[in-house]
């Protein structure tokens, strides 16, 4: 048979006091800052997972930052062959304008002089840049691909004719670009045939049927354009794919990490309101049962 002594009621009571004291702490500590555990060693399983999702949404929100500059080259690249169409589409116009015999040699120079114009455009259509990068200039960014009239050779940059990748996922790489010298340079040849070399359409010995013919030339180029914008178009949805890819694996991530970390008030709460409880009724026993003086035995 075991003897309880007065200081083994004491010695008990104290322990199991400071135990409710040390519970009611973490509780608050947890109802205050909002997170189940203050360092990782309250917690060592939760942590390591707390510090695979914060890695995780480093990456996450890293591909989506990079998805935001694939978007920026892609829109413009389409919408730049948009106004190349356009040009070409007015191109057509003139050339079978200027293969109707009726035209003054006056009006046919005018037309020509129209489409050299036009031709600088799409020179300067093919300069365009995104965030000070060009986007037809294949890996060569810092480069124009129309310097001085003259398109830049592969032969002295062989990167014209390459890509320009850019990381959108674990081990996936995205081609944002369009490498367009064959494609400005088919153009180029074509509208400066038709506007500046002889037998251009100013002039006077060539005649309407001749004329005409430059009308397949045209017609060639604007498929070419619209094949490349059919690429565009695919990579496009594609993008859309990605970032719709994306933001489900931020928000399914983001819950994870809350759900490991995050503090569940309610629960928290009625447990703190249940220690509380518990802990009251032990200092209440307690009092009753614990003799404080000599006093108690001689009343």
């Amino acid at each position: 048979m075991v003897r309880v002594t007065q200081s083994m009621l004491s010695t008990n009571m104290l322990r199991n006091l400071n135990t409710s004291y040390s519970k009611m702490s973490k509780l608050q500590d947890q109802i205050n800052s909002g997170r189940k555990f203050a360092r990782p060693s309250d917690d060592p399983v939760a942590a390591v997972k707390g510090m695979d999702y914060r890695v995780q949404l480093d990456k996450v929100q890293q591909y989506t930052r990079n998805m935001n500059e694939v978007t920026a080259w892609v829109d413009t690249t389409d919408s730049t062959l948009s106004e190349i169409t356009n040009s070409l589409t007015r191109v057509q116009e003139l050339v079978t304008q200027a293969a109707n015999d009726t035209n003054t040699p006056d009006e046919r120079e005018k037309m020509a002089v129209e489409i050299k114009q036009i031709r600088l455009q799409i020179q300067d259509l093919a300069n365009t840049q995104v965030g000070g990068k060009y986007i037809f200039s294949g890996t060569h960014t810092q480069s124009p691909l129309f310097s001085n009239d003259t398109i830049a050779d592969p032969a002295t940059k062989t990167g014209l004719m390459k890509n320009v990748e850019i990381e959108v996922g674990d081990n996936i790489q995205l081609a944002v670009n369009v490498p367009g010298h064959d494609l400005f340079k088919s153009i180029d040849d074509m509208l400066l045939k038709i506007s500046s070399d002889p037998k251009n359409i100013a002039d006077p010995t060539v005649g309407g049927d001749e004329i005409g013919s430059f009308l397949t030339d045209v017609q060639n180029v604007v498929g070419d354009v619209l094949d490349v914008q059919a690429q565009v178009g695919a990579t496009q949805n594609r993008v859309e794919t990605i970032n719709n890819r994306l933001s489900l694996l931020e928000i399914n991530v983001t819950k994870q990490k809350s759900l490991n970390e995050d503090t569940d008030y309610a629960k928290t709460i009625t447990e703190m309101t249940t220690q509380e409880s518990i802990h009251q009724a032990a200092l209440s026993v307690g009092a009753k049962i614990i003799q404080q003086t000599l006093v108690d035995f001689m009343r």
